[in-house]
């Protein structure tokens, strides 16, 4: 995905932003939980995870908050900043799975912006999230 609004001049509600594939690899789950220090093993161990009913190691919500913001910020570019998140989670992202990420505008007014995430998989939404940010009027 290209950055594609540096300032509000470029925003307009409605406005698609494009999609974002993020391939759910084991190793991006473990390190991902690591760096985050979530030690629960359901994030690292396949079978402490199967033992609570699921298929496979799953990502934490803390990676997918940081891949939403990553998705935000690559398509305002460095002038934008995050202000707040509202997430929620649905279906897990398991490793061997891929996480489509799309949004669109839902405000922009004077300098602000409100953009709504959605995650995918092969199961369902994972990820439901507004990303609120601050947008400079001009280049």
């Amino acid at each position: 995905m290209k950055t594609q609004a540096n300032t509000m001049s470029d925003v307009e509600v409605g406005q698609k932003l494009g999609e974002l594939e993020f391939p759910v690899t084991a190793s991006a789950i473990v390190a991902a939980a690591l760096a985050t220090n979530d030690f629960e093993n359901v994030h690292h161990d396949m079978a402490a995870a199967k033992a609570t009913g699921v298929p496979n190691i799953f990502m934490n919500i803390l990676t997918t908050n940081g891949l939403v913001q990553r998705y935000v910020t690559d398509w305002c570019g460095p002038g934008g900043r995050i202000t707040a998140v509202d997430i929620k989670l649905g279906a897990p992202n398991f490793a061997g799975d891929t996480m489509t990420l799309s949004g669109e505008v839902v405000e922009a007014s004077q300098g602000q912006v409100k953009i709504d995430v959605k995650g995918t998989n092969s199961i369902g939404e994972h990820v439901r999230a507004t990303v609120s940010l601050e947008l400079g009027e001009t280049s």
